[in-house]
């Protein structure tokens, strides 16, 4: 099987919640985004803003009682920014941990690391 040309390799992400409504206010007020409750039997869901056939992926934050944890471990997951600034000043307001600030990675722009407010480490990334 082969990738779909001209697409980025990552289609969907979940992100583990313990508490859904706490972690839907923290990605809400930290990235100033509207998100959209979704329930499919005893899955609950918020999903991230999505536009209908963009190239980029979205996803979801998501609770079920035993099929997710909340983890430092695993895959990491970078959201795109337009401020890095603007957005890590908003982590530590709303429960999460920032355990690396803003960092310059060459040509490449910035990047820093946050804990939310579910035990999940998440990474930034901003151009500018």
């Amino acid at each position: 099987m082969t990738m779909l040309a001209g697409t980025h390799p990552i289609d969907w992400f979940d992100i583990p919640t313990l508490d859904l409504e706490r972690a839907h206010r923290f990605y809400a007020a930290v990235f100033d985004i509207e998100m959209q409750p979704f329930d499919v039997g005893d899955l609950r869901f918020v999903f991230f803003p999505m536009e209908e056939g963009a190239a980029n992926a979205t996803g979801a934050l998501v609770h079920h009682p035993t099929m997710y944890t909340p983890s430092h471990a695993g895959a990491l997951l970078y959201f795109s920014v337009d401020d890095i600034d603007a957005v890590v000043a908003r982590v530590e307001a709303n429960g999460g941990r920032l355990f690396r600030g803003k960092t310059a990675i060459g040509e490449f722009g910035f990047v820093a690391f946050l804990e939310d407010t579910e035990g999940n480490r998440v990474g930034l990334h901003s151009k500018t």
